[in-house]
Parts: structure tokens; C-alpha cells; sequence
């Protein structure tokens, strides 16, 4: 008795990426990794299964407890990696003496988190992570903002970069006696804009014990930079708010303070105003391991999805591996949340094939000269595909209308015995006849919008006039 077949599913919360979104999120993700490399960061990688312990506590309750976590063969207790930065951690603790400090890396990888799924948010999902190792220094922060602002810029991306300092935080918790409870604090702080005043005020009351006058305290220094006209008046304010503070808080607050004005001045030396960034004193970041500057990043036109770039200064990370002093600042663009909110906005050009031009052979006997054509295409620079057998052409140019390919250049016996090209426009129809392999590759350059100049063939292929023997 034949079995039954297997019933194919995925588990919630992961899911297939098909061509259609495969495509622009491969041509995002190196239009990104271009960027980290013009700004000289260094490509790294770690294993995606680490000791649990690497892991455990590093995040926050939440994250320990979203872990994917089990022995494995050798009865190891291990656990897949929820970020980039804990590991990071730990590979700059054993390999610090061979990269050298300061230390740019960039690492993209996959990650895994056991939340709840929901719109833009996967129990799988890709991360594209971007640090600096080895300095305590505001202009490395400044710059971790200003590659932030160069990915968006470069993927057209409307967005508007909040920061914040997680010192201050800390410091108007010192004005209310409450800095033992920092951690459910500054967690119940980092659901105020989904969950709102009432949700959090519960959260502060029951998880962080904290009295009326005390929560007060904390939403009026949350909402200091409501309608602030700029990020200056922020911190004029701020600087009001910690006026009657004790010394020693004073005095944390004015350097953390300092350290955002220097973070300010060296962005508009870069050319970025107030206009893409907004110090948002609600921002906290719910992982644990933050120590200084903490940022987020929004779609301007798509808010509710939630932060699409975040990160933030972790000077104490490392010590948690090695003694020696390790501070780090970075951020994580989330590829695949970024690509769901482009989905939804519909603003992601959906693609079924990278191709821009197919090849149609209309006969077996001249499939070599197709071969040869598509290859000298390709060497141009122009991506080709060779549909894979011999049809009618009816049904190789519907092919190439169902997966957007916008050229066809077809063989036939006439382009065979004269060793010249067709090439067909998807969207006009427009023919051109008779074309050299020369010709063929300029027609197809000038058509995709690009100089019809071509390469030397010593250097890109065989020559045109291989195609004739």
C-alpha cells in the first residue's frame, strides 16, 4: 500500500521567499552591503548555533525566553542566535588581537526569534548588522547614524532616524530614587508609543513599583521633546529639566548631553539636518545591554510597523566574555520587515527573473549559435537567459511577458545563416532586424537605458567574429 505524501507546510512564523520578492530583497541587500564597505567596514561571520550560555541573558527576559534552545547530539546545551551583536561580542573577545582596534565589521545573516508573529515581523528573518569595536568616542556613534541615513538614502527609503541617550534615562530615574529599577523601567518605557500611557503606567506600577509622582516624573521627561522645533531645543530643555538635580546627576547628564551635541555636529558636517533625525527621549530599547546612544528608525509613510533600522551604544558587552575593554556602538537594518513595509506601501518592484534579455532559438540545430550569442551578451554585462528548449516562438516571447523580461533577441534560420540578431521590445513591439552581435549588444544597451559603448572583446569574450565559424 503506497504512503500517503507528505503534506508540505512550513512552521508559523517562517515562510518561502518566491523570485517575485527573493529578487529586490538580494538587490537591497547589496545595495547595502555597499554602502557598509564605502563607509570600511570589513565582512564577518559566526556560526549560527552558539553555547547557550554565549546567548542567555544578554538581551532581555523576553529574548531569553524567545530562544530557540535544545541539547543537541552530544548533549550540548546550545541555542540558535536571536541578533548579531552578542555574537559579535564574543568573536571580538577571542579574535580582538588579529582585527585590531578600532574594528569595523558588517555581518549579514539569518537570526531567530520565537515571538509572536504579526505584520513585517518572522520567527526567521534576515538582519544586516553594522558596528565600530574599540572606542568610547560620540563621533563613532555619529558615524554608525550617518551609514544608517546613507542605506535609506540609497534605497530611496523616506525615513526618519530617533535617537536618544540611554544616560539620561538613567539619570531622570536618579531624580526620582528609582535607578534599582532601571531594567523595568526603561522595558515598560520602550512600549510607550505601541502600547500607550495607561498600558505602560500599569507596567511601571506592578513590574517597577513606582508611585504616581514618580511616573509622572518619567512621562514629563518623555515628552520633553514634543514639539521641540529642533533637536537644540531638546537638549535646552533637558538641560532646564536637570537644572535642580543633585550635582553628581548633573554632572552624568551635561557630559551625556555633550556627547549628543557632538554627535549633532559631526552628522550636519556629513550633511544631515534636523529634517531625517529627531531626538525622541522615548526612545529606550528594550535589550538590556545598552549603555549610551540608542536609535530607531521609522518608514516616514508607515510608522506602525515598527522600527526598520535600530541599535545603539554597548560599551559593557564584551566584559561579559574578557577583560579586557571592549565598548562598541552599531545598528541592524531588518531586511525582511523593511521589505514587508515596501510590500505594503507598494512601492517594492516585484521581479520573477533577474534576466533582462532572453534568448529565443527557434531550432535544435542552432542551438550552439544561441549559446554563443547569450554568452557574448553576457560578457557585455547584460544578464541573459537561454530559454532551455526549443518552442514555438508564440510561446518563448509569452514566457518572457510573464516574467517581465523586457528584450527578446531571437534566432531564427534567417539570423542563423547570416550570424546577425532580432531583438523584440516587450512593451512597444518595436523590431530591430538584421543586427550584428555589435549592434545586438548596443540596441540592447541604448534599450535598458545604458551607454551603448562596449567593453574590449580581448577582455569580455570570444570575438564577433567567432560566431561565424
Amino acid at each position: 500500500m503506497a504512503k500517503p505524501p507528505i503534506q508540505p507546510r512550513v512552521l508559523k512564523g517562517f515562510r518561502d521567499i518566491l523570485p517575485e520578492t527573493a529578487i529586490p530583497r538580494a538587490e537591497m541587500l547589496q545595495s547595502l552591503v555597499e554602502v557598509f564597505q564605502s563607509f570600511g567596514f570589513s565582512p564577518i561571520e559566526t556560526p549560527a548555533l552558539e553555547y547557550a550560555e554565549i546567548l542567555l541573558g544578554k538581551g532581555s527576559e523576553e529574548t531569553d525566553k524567545q530562544m530557540y534552545r535544545f541539547a543537541d547530539n552530544g548533549k550540548r546545551d546550545v541555542a540558535l542566535r536571536f541578533d548579531l551583536t552578542v555574537p559579535l561580542a564574543r568573536f571580538a573577545a577571542m579574535h580582538i588581537h588579529e582585527v585590531g582596534t578600532p574594528f569595523r565589521r558588517y555581518h549579514v545573516a539569518t537570526v531567530w526569534r520565537a515571538e509572536k508573529p504579526q505584520r513585517g515581523r518572522y520567527r526567521e528573518f534576515a538582519q544586516c548588522d553594522f558596528d565600530i569595536i574599540g572606542t568610547t568616542s560620540a563621533i563613532a556613534d555619529a558615524e554608525i547614524i550617518t551609514v544608517m541615513h546613507r542605506c535609506f538614502e540609497t534605497l530611496g527609503v523616506n525615513c526618519t532616524i530617533r535617537f536618544n541617550h540611554r544616560a539620561l534615562l538613567s539619570c531622570a530615574l536618579e531624580t526620582i530614587d528609582a535607578s534599582e529599577q532601571s531594567v523595568p523601567v526603561l522595558r515598560a518605557i520602550d512600549k510607550l508609543e505601541k502600547a500607550g500611557e495607561e498600558a505602560v503606567t500599569k507596567e511601571l506600577t506592578s513590574e517597577a513599583g513606582l508611585n504616581e509622582e514618580q511616573i509622572a516624573r518619567i512621562f514629563l521627561f518623555t515628552q520633553l521633546s514634543m514639539n521641540a522645533t529642533s533637536n537644540s531645543e531638546t537638549i535646552s530643555r533637558l538641560r532646564d529639566f536637570f537644572e535642580s538635580a543633585p550635582a553628581e546627576t548633573l554632572v552624568k547628564a551635561e557630559e551625556a548631553l555633550n556627547q549628543l551635541e557632538l554627535v549633532l555636529r559631526v552628522l550636519s558636517g556629513s550633511g544631515i539636518d534636523d529634517r531625517s533625525l529627531n531626538l525622541d527621549l522615548s526612545i529606550a530599547r528594550g535589550l538590556d545591554y545598552y549603555t549610551g546612544i540608542v536609535f530607531e528608525t521609522m518608514l516616514d509613510e508607515l510608522p506602525d510597523i515598527g522600527s526598520v533600522c535600530s541599535g545603539g551604544r554597548y560599551d559593557d558587552l564584551a566584559s561579559l566574555y574578557t577583560k579586557q575593554q571592549l565598548p562598541g556602538v552599531g545598528a541592524s537594518v531588518g531586511l525582511d520587515r523593511l521589505l514587508a513595509g515596501l510590500e505594503e506601501l507598494g512601492t517594492l518592484k516585484a521581479k520573477q527573473t533577474t534576466a533582462e534579455v532572453l534568448v529565443a532559438v527557434l531550432e535544435e540545430a542552432h542551438a550552439h549559435f544561441g549559446a554563443e550569442v547569450s554568452a557574448k551578451i553576457r560578457a557585455a554585462g547584460i544578464k541573459v537567459e537561454l530559454y532551455p528548449q526549443i518552442s514555438k516562438l508564440s510561446q518563448q516571447l509569452k514566457y518572457a511577458d510573464r516574467k517581465n523580461i523586457p528584450l527578446v533577441v531571437i534566432l531564427g534560420e534567417q539570423e542563423f545563416q547570416s550570424s546577425t540578431c532580432t531583438i523584440k521590445s516587450m512593451s512597444s513591439g518595436e523590431q530591430d532586424k538584421d543586427c550584428s552581435i555589435e549592434q545586438t549588444i548596443a540596441l540592447l544597451n541604448v534599450r535598458l537605458g545604458r551607454p551603448a559603448s562596449l567593453p574590449d572583446p580581448d577582455e569580455n569574450g570570444p570575438d564577433e567574429n567567432e560566431l561565424d565559424e
